[in-house]
């Protein structure tokens, strides 16, 4: 079983890496991600919140999560 080492924000390629102990590396590129789900600036702004303040729940919605719905619920006040 590979067991998560790291997972950081790579601003050289605009990537979240997600590194595990058999060397595999997982690389999430964040700008094609923001094209595809955030529809508007909240959306995004709360993409780059979690890319820059907690990339392992970046990495766990994007990989694991439904990012639409998430996006939808905590911006939902703000495009009302």
């Amino acid at each position: 079983m590979k067991k998560l080492i790291s997972c950081e924000f790579n601003m050289d390629s605009a990537c979240v890496e997600l590194l595990y102990s058999d060397n595999s590396m997982i690389s999430i590129d964040c700008t094609a991600v923001e094209n595809e789900v955030a529809d508007n600036l909240y959306q995004r702004s709360e993409l780059d919140y979690l890319i820059y303040n907690d990339p392992l729940a970046y990495a766990d919605l994007i990989l694991n999560g439904d990012p639409e719905k998430y996006l939808g619920a905590v911006t939902e006040r703000q495009i009302e």
